[in-house]
């Protein structure tokens, strides 16, 4: 990918064309998608989701002003990408000067967390997943099409995506998480839970009960799930993950589908899981959008390629931001559990939002 090809990309932002671009964690070639005719298709339903292909963005939420969105592209081209594009000239952000010095910012995750806890506490729920969001300022000449190759450069272990549409705007994001994965008769999901930052650039050696515990229940939910549809995985893990700077608990489903053009109710039974919502699903799901404060939109629903005849690729929408003409939104969460603190709660998202926060600094990189 050429300075040219990134000036493209941001010009189809500028003339509000519908596009995605995106990177498969491992993969040294990025997929791009650009509808030329046509609008973008909106649904309010996952199950509506059945028998379509494209882009897709899903909310968290589904709502009249955050649908899903599907991006049916008129053409689609594969982008060779090159390791080290980037020189980093030792430059690295400066997190204090970059996140916002507001202390209202934490005091009311401070009243959120009390709120959240409570019913954990009193057993309500086994679970439940605490997230917020900051605002940054934007410089005018940030490229985010260069944030997403620095991203790509960066982050070689996640699904990095870049996607406009006239209803979704601009998000960018690098997600460790999957969904849903597979063609054919081969399926795969997994099990992401559980942070800790790495140690000396390494992977943490041990967990304690509270990781161990919200990997387990993020587990045994997308298990039954998938037997509740007569789908038996195989299974592997929990093993520990890196993802940017921090490492994660993982475990892999790999399992067949019987039935490739219900991939909707596949979604539906999947989303939102635990590792971003709660448990029971349906009550923390509830609690959620009554309590946390503000609207998620696209962050902590699924994005990625749908295609019930090829191979699909769907990813949580986590370490993503949302682009705006002159700020960027970045958001964060965390699962709360009774033997949860706040403290580590907080600086946990702290460093969930380092990995998009990192990004809005892409204008500081130049190509070798």
């Amino acid at each position: 990918m050429s300075p040219g090809d990134l000036h493209t990309l941001d010009s189809y932002i500028n003339e509000n064309r519908s596009f995605a671009v995106y990177r498969i964690p491992g993969e040294e070639t990025c997929r791009l998608l650009v509808q030329d005719t046509g609008d973008t298709l909106l649904f309010n339903d996952i199950k509506e989701l059945n028998g379509q292909s494209g882009f897709v963005m899903a909310p968290f939420q589904i709502t009249g002003s955050c649908p899903i969105v599907v991006v049916k592209p008129s053409r689609i081209e594969e982008i060779r990408l090159h390791n080290n594009l980037f020189d980093w000239n030792g430059i690295q952000p400066d997190y204090k000067k970059d996140f916002p010095d507001n202390p209202g910012l934490k005091k009311d995750y401070n009243h959120r967390f009390h709120t959240f806890i409570a019913p954990v506490k009193e057993k309500r729920f086994k679970k439940l997943v605490l997230s917020r969001s900051i605002t940054v300022g934007k410089e005018k000449d940030f490229s985010p099409a260069q944030a997403f190759l620095l991203a790509c450069q960066r982050y070689i272990r996640s699904y990095v995506y870049l996607c406009h549409s006239p209803q979704a705007g601009t998000w960018l994001g690098s997600t460790p998480e999957m969904l849903l994965s597979g063609e054919g008769n081969v399926w795969n999901t997994v099990a992401i839970a559980g942070t800790q930052p790495l140690v000396d650039g390494e992977l943490p050696k041990s967990w304690d009960d509270k990781n161990l515990i919200e990997q387990m229940l993020v587990s045994y939910y997308i298990r039954t799930q998938l037997q509740s549809f007569d789908i038996h995985p195989v299974e592997k893990g929990p093993y520990t993950v890196r993802a940017a700077e921090l490492a994660h608990l993982r475990s892999d489903f790999h399992f067949a589908l019987p039935q490739t053009l219900q991939l909707g109710n596949v979604l539906e039974l999947l989303h939102p899981t635990p590792a971003v919502c709660g448990l029971p699903k349906e009550e923390a799901y509830r609690f959620i959008s009554e309590n946390e404060g503000y609207n998620r939109r696209y962050y902590s629903g699924f994005v990625g390629w749908l295609d019930p005849e090829g191979r699909n690729d769907l990813y949580v929408n986590l370490r993503c931001m949302n682009i705006l003409s002159d700020s960027f939104t970045l958001f964060a969460g965390g699962g709360l559990l009774p033997s949860s603190v706040l403290e580590q709660e907080w600086n946990e998202t702290e460093d969930k939002l380092k990995t998009m926060l990192f990004l809005t600094n892409a204008r500081n990189y130049v190509f070798k």
